[in-house]
Formats: structure tokens, sequence, C-alpha cells
């Protein structure tokens, strides 16, 4: 008889484009998959929704469930479709808006992410960090207080301290159960103060992830983001995360060696966007062990492949 292989258990945490990203490769190794999302977005089309009919931002949440759908079908274009004509509707996208409509048939957000993955067959589950509304509020170093994720990534000065209003929020019950059960739970890849430090100020997630016997991987962004992590390397970015755990957990740090084209580069600078740097004996003396290699996609963004980064993942 063959022997069975038992599919990994995965956790991912963050949101925003990067976590969609890794959720395309992981679904190929993997029907063991939980997504664990922030709802703390409060622009675009999910921030008009939010501010208008006082629903959870569910513009995260759709990127998940369209990446980890099962095959490419007419649904994920529609799930994906962004009206662009004028009238109250430009600008939304059809998705978040089923997504709201589902919400009020089915009565609560959670059922109404399960009754979407039925439709767009989907391998894992996406969750959302809470189900309380909560903004995003940020200390600057200059002692202003920030509300709200897109002014803190337009304000233009460092961020000292991130908290949520209100500040006591509770996790969803099933995020604690799979960080707990998880063989490996991975944070990022995503903008470090809006899309995965979120996530670890809901009360529990933190000490779950710290208490979890998962092996536990941050994925470094590739590059630097403006008005968040500028002029950051890894090890910053490892030092912010510590901050909001409760104690040491990070045991892998992956980070991208492979060259990125210099007109792509040129565009990023115009971004004030540049690559994030990463030290070898610094990340080391921290306990971490550093995995470095190729993870750029053949695009003409700097951004993960998809396949690359799960399949280093995965090989964990």
């Amino acid at each position: 008889m063959a022997a069975v292989v038992k599919e990994a258990k995965v956790v991912v945490i963050g949101g925003g484009t990067g976590l969609s990203v890794l959720l395309k490769g992981l679904k190929k190794y993997t029907s063991h998959l939980t997504a664990i999302v922030t709802v703390s977005d409060d622009g675009g089309s999910s921030g008009r929704l939010r501010a208008e009919m006082g629903v959870l931002p569910p513009g995260d949440i759709r990127n998940c469930l369209v990446a980890l759908a099962e095959t490419e079908t007419l649904m994920d274009k529609v799930f994906q479709h962004r009206f662009d004509h004028q009238g109250s509707l430009k600008g939304h996208n059809l998705g978040n808006l089923l997504l709201v409509a589902m919400t009020e048939i089915a009565g609560d957000f959670v059922s109404a992410i399960q009754e979407v993955s039925k439709v767009l067959k989907v391998r894992g589950r996406v969750l959302p960090a809470t189900l309380e509304h909560v903004a995003l509020g940020a200390r600057m170093r200059d002692g202003i207080l920030i509300y709200g994720e897109t002014s803190i990534r337009n304000y233009g000065e460092e961020i000292e301290n991130l908290f949520l209003v209100p500040e006591k929020c509770l996790p969803v019950p099933d995020t604690l159960e799979a960080i707990m059960e998880a063989d490996i739970i991975v944070l990022g890849p995503g903008s470090l103060y809006t899309s995965i430090i979120p996530n670890l100020l809901v009360d529990g997630i933190g000490a779950a992830l710290a208490e979890s016997k998962a092996r536990k991987v941050y994925v470094s962004n590739i590059m630097t983001e403006h008005g968040e992590t500028d002029s950051f390397t890894a090890v910053d970015h490892l030092r912010v995360i510590m901050r909001y755990l409760e104690r040491p957990a990070i045991e892998y740090i992956i980070v991208n060696n492979g060259i990125i084209d210099e007109w792509i580069l040129k565009r990023y600078r115009g971004e004030q966007a540049l690559p994030v740097l990463f030290n070898r004996s610094e990340i080391e003396a921290m306990g971490i062990k550093l995995i470095e290699a190729d993870m750029l996609s053949h695009c003409d963004l700097a951004w993960h492949d998809s396949d690359k980064l799960a399949r280093v993942i995965m090989n964990l």
C-alpha cells in the first residue's frame, strides 16, 4: 500500500495584494489553508461601502477568495469586475457588492464568506481577523495621532505606535483554533503597518501565534513602501513585528535576492521606494534563520512570484 501523505496545515496572516499572491501558490500544495485577513481597510470601494453601509471592508477578503478559487472561471472575473462608468457605482468592485449582499442574506459576514467560497470552489478558507468594526490608529514620531489606514499611509511621518479603535476587539474564534493547529504560520508579504500588524492587535491572535507549535515564517517585502517603511531593512521589519508579539516567535525570514531590472527600479524610485536590504549576521543575531532566494515574478513590478514563494515555504 502507498503511504498516505498528510497535507500541511498552513495559516497565512496579512492583507492586501501580497496575501492573495501567496495564496495562489500555496493552494497547489494543500487544501488545509486558512487566510486570516485584516479588516481595517478604509480606502477605495471597501472604504466607501464601510462608510456608507456600516459593513466590514470586503476587498481583501474578496481578493483572497478569488486567489483560492480552484479554477479560473467566469465567476472569478465577475468577482473582480470593477465598474468604470460614471455614476454611483463608479470605482466599486462587483465582488465587494456581492459580499455585502450575501452578508444581508446569510445574516453575518463569516456565513457570507462561506457561501461565496462554495460558489468559487475555494480551496481552503478565508477568515476576517475580527468581526468588530475597527479603525486603525497611529501615534506618529512627531506625537500627532492619526486615524484611518489611508490617512496614516499618507501622513508622511514615521510611525511610532499602532493601535485599534476600539482598542479591545475579539477575534473570530476559528482564527485562534487554526493558529493553534497549524504546521506553518506565515506573516506577509504585505504592508507592514496596514496589512500585517493590525491582525496582531486583535485580542488573542499575537498570544496564540507565540504559543502555537507551528513553524513561523515572515516573508519580507521586496520593496519599501513610502509612508510606511521608508528606508526599512529586513531587520527593521522584524523588530516592528516583535514589538507587537507577546514574546519572540518568528523562526524564519524569507528575503528576495533576485536582481531587479533597472527600469523597474527607476519606476519605484519615482514612488520613493527602494529594495529592502538584509544583513545575514544581524538577522541571525536575533535568533532567526535567513532564507534567501530569487522571489521575483516575471512582470513589470517587483512582486513575489506565487509559485517560487510557495515552494520555499512548503520546503520548510
